[in-house]
């Protein structure tokens, strides 16, 4: 990957028990995700490509512009976070994806968010 189109995705998912109806079929997750420019040009953020996947192996693409109605432009060294929710129908899924970015030199590239695990269950 070229080191000048470079964007670190980390998430930090949290279940919702409060808003979440299990009885119902209804679990309720938030996730923050953070993007960082480690790359040495800045870049918009112009699409995202969500793949959600249920614990019944059911899964679900969400398409769209921009993240929470924005669309981020991050200079290098700079990070943008926002928070956002997904509805499961089981209480335990993975979402994964990536983001359609384009460089100030007009260079578009993904950033991926890596796949990470919604879990209503409590670990001890």
């Amino acid at each position: 990957m070229n080191k000048k189109h470079q964007i670190d995705v980390k998430v930090k998912p949290l279940y919702l028990p409060h808003q979440s109806e299990p009885e119902n079929g209804k679990y309720i997750f938030s996730y923050t995700v953070t993007l960082s420019n480690t790359g040495s040009m800045a870049a918009r953020l112009l699409t995202r490509h969500w793949i959600i996947t249920n614990g019944n192996g059911g899964k679900e693409e969400v398409k769209g512009a921009g993240v929470v109605g924005e669309h981020p432009n991050l200079e290098p060294g700079e990070s943008y976070q926002y928070t956002s929710a997904s509805v499961l129908i089981t209480p335990v899924g993975t979402m994964e994806g990536s983001y359609r970015m384009r460089a100030e030199d007009g260079t578009e590239f993904k950033a991926i968010i890596p796949t990470f695990t919604l879990s209503a269950i409590k670990l001890h």
